[in-house]
């Protein structure tokens, strides 16, 4: 295991309990007695801690690539961190402008700062989605660690639990997947995972995310679309999530009678979201907020 290190961070800028907490990612669990998270991204198993100014971190164990050799030192996991937690952005600033341009934003992010959009490799982003459908937090952790344990590497073991890294595309488009999957109680998301993995894959795996990285943000979405039980909000959470799409807006109930409530009158009452819906509520916080009206609504 390797010693702890420091990463200069203010505690205003990165708030890790609203961060990853907060429906963003399935992986990480918070050790309330020292106050310290656990979590696995990039092939790697990860403690947090936040001190002062610095955002400390240990890496328990890795699979990273370019930690040949188990040599960590070979990777700078720093950078790895600053990039998951997107800090090359300065969240005050953003913070400032949002305030100035809605007073509901400005209430809410006195108790809301430092609130971050993690920035999520694409496959486990979308996977971990598909198995959100319908479902709640502590259910939805469960079966992304069931993805991962059946199907992922094994990076290590600490304090008698055994971390996998996420599976590749690769892996869940094989042919007795779906039927594995119903077994372990994924129900009807069996499908969806299998048959979305195959296209995936057939489309060109992890390069097809790149390509989706460069497009405009709503030709992005389409093409997510294109994937078997992908809908227009989980297709927003990986474009805001995966692929810097920053002005994605995923609209679920709740953002709804946020929207209805406080902003589009016109809008209560209804049973049901309309694709036109929809579209008004993002397009209207776009609007609002500008090119990064996603993580501004997040908050």
């Amino acid at each position: 295991m390797s010693k702890w290190h420091k990463l200069p961070c203010s505690f205003r800028e990165l708030q890790l309990i609203g961060t990853l907490n907060g429906g963003q990612s399935f992986r990480w669990t918070h050790d309330e007695s020292n106050n310290e998270w656990i979590g696995v991204f990039a092939k790697t198993v990860w403690k947090l801690k936040q001190q002062d100014d610095y955002l400390n971190y240990q890496i328990i164990g890795t699979l990273h690539p370019s930690a040949a050799n188990a040599k960590i030192d070979n990777v700078n996991f720093g950078e790895l961190l600053e990039k998951y937690f997107r800090l090359d952005l300065n969240l005050a600033k953003y913070y400032q402008e949002w305030s100035s341009k809605d007073e509901l934003f400005k209430s809410a992010c006195v108790q809301f700062f430092g609130i971050r959009i993690l920035n999520q490799e694409p496959v486990e982003n979308l996977f971990s989605f598909i198995c959100s459908q319908n479902n709640h937090i502590s259910r939805i952790s469960s079966l992304v660690e069931k993805l991962c344990t059946h199907y992922g590497e094994e990076i290590c073991t600490h304090n008698e639990i055994t971390y996998y890294s996420f599976p590749v595309v690769e892996k869940l488009a094989q042919a007795e997947v779906e039927c594995n999957l119903r077994k372990l109680g994924f129900g009807y998301r069996a499908k969806f995972i299998h048959k979305a993995a195959t296209q995936i894959v057939e489309w060109g795996g992890e390069e097809w995310f790149k390509t989706l990285k460069d497009m405009k943000y709503k030709e992005a979405r389409q093409e997510l679309m294109k994937l078997y039980g992908i809908g227009p909000k989980v297709a927003d959470c990986i474009c805001l999530m995966s692929l810097n799409h920053l002005e994605a807006l995923p609209v679920d109930t709740h953002v709804y009678q946020i929207a209805a409530q406080n902003y589009l009158p016109h809008l209560r009452g209804k049973k049901n979201i309309s694709e036109k819906m929809y579209v008004e509520i993002g397009d209207h916080f776009r609007k609002l907020y500008g090119d990064m009206a996603g993580w501004a609504h997040t908050i």
